[in-house]
């Protein structure tokens, strides 16, 4: 397809869609729109886009999509701009955000002058930020949600999807305020727990020093997500605040019953209360991505000697194998210790595995 593509916020996912297109429609024009006039001029070296944009309002008009790919509170702001300006009839705009009810509402302007703007959310990320952390296979069997409104033609959603069919994604349309329901109970509420889980953590350590180091492995992994930018999970969090009010609501009625079971010393209702948990997570698919970036982690049993960890990084840097991160989870003295190690993808996991095994005898296991 050929046409002019701008990409507002060249970061990781903006970057990431501008080379899926690229990379689909050869044909196109890829330009790049940052605050950070860097990531641009770093986006055009690594051939993430073909142009940069240096006046917004002047390129907006020339452009056939538009993509914003900014947070959410940005999005709002430069849908603003966009509606203050002369677009093309026919151009199709649609953001990345986390959250829908609230921008597609601000869209409205756009929608008064018969501009197509749809909602859109690529489920994927990453730990790294970034253009340069950009890349093509980033939202591959990925859900990519798009939220359009009921005037919007279905046409115009074709379209959009066949300009994004680069990014192998699997597209799921729904309503904004299902898509912030659903994201807030999978997504939104999770780091917020995830966040409390931390706080509690941080105020026994107070009191407790060893916390810090017990805290490592286990706790690490459950609350990883806290680590997010606090500045994109206030936004959402205020984007979202009706839903995850009421999620707050349900889950202090689901600590009170927790807390009832435990205080009446109810063993099968205890037990059950961990069945059940446990039941419905594992029928949970564990090969698809979800809202929650997901990493491949392999745990490598390992024995107590210096210099282990470069001798299976070394095995991997030899076989090419990338990975995203690497820690030790059990480090006592005179027993095997178990490394882990993550990875972007589940075929460079099972690479890895596969050279472990062939140069060592350390046992493996997968975190699936």
């Amino acid at each position: 397809m050929k046409g002019r593509v701008l990409v507002i916020g060249l970061g990781l996912i903006g970057g990431s869609l501008a080379l899926c297109i690229k990379k689909r429609h050869p044909e196109s024009t890829l330009i790049g729109f940052d605050i950070n006039i860097e990531q641009c001029r770093l986006g055009k070296m690594l051939g993430v886009i073909d142009e940069i944009c240096f006046n917004l309002e002047e390129e907006a008009v020339n452009a056939d999509v538009i993509l914003i790919s900014t947070p959410v509170i940005e999005t709002e702001k430069m849908i603003e701009r966009l509606c203050e300006l002369p677009l093309k009839q026919d151009v199709i705009i649609s953001d990345a955000g986390s959250t829908k009810e609230a921008i597609v509402l601000k869209a409205r302007c756009l929608k008064e002058k018969n501009i197509t703007f749809i909602g859109g959310h690529p489920m994927a990320g990453s730990h790294k930020s970034g253009v340069a952390a950009a890349k093509e296979i980033l939202f591959e069997n990925a859900f990519y949600l798009f939220t359009p409104e009921p005037h919007i033609q279905d046409d115009k959603v074709h379209l959009l999807k066949r300009w994004l069919e680069g990014t192998r994604a699997k597209f799921i349309t729904i309503s904004p305020e299902e898509h912030d329901y659903l994201t807030g109970v999978i997504s939104h509420f999770p780091h917020v727990i995830a966040a409390s889980l931390v706080h509690q953590a941080e105020q026994t350590s107070r009191d407790h020093q060893l916390i810090t180091r017990l805290a490592a492995g286990g706790f690490r992994d459950i609350t990883r997500i806290a680590s997010s930018s606090p500045a994109m999970w206030k936004d959402i969090s205020l984007h979202n605040r009706k839903v995850l009010l009421s999620l707050l609501d349900r889950w202090k009625d689901e600590m009170d019953k927790f807390s009832k079971i435990l205080s009446d010393n109810n063993e099968d209702q205890l037990f059950d209360y961990f069945a059940e948990a446990k039941n419905f997570r594992d029928d949970l698919p564990s090969k698809e991505k979800g809202a929650i970036p997901a990493f491949y982690d392999l745990f490598v049993d390992v024995p107590d000697y210096p210099g282990v960890i470069s001798e299976i990084t070394g095995y991997l840097a030899k076989e090419r194998i990338s990975i995203t991160n690497i820690r030790i989870l059990e480090t006592r003295e005179d027993i095997n210790g178990v490394l882990v190690i993550s990875f972007q993808t589940e075929t460079d996991m099972a690479k890895a595995e596969e050279c472990i095994q062939r140069y060592t005898n350390y046992g493996t296991s997968t975190g699936l």
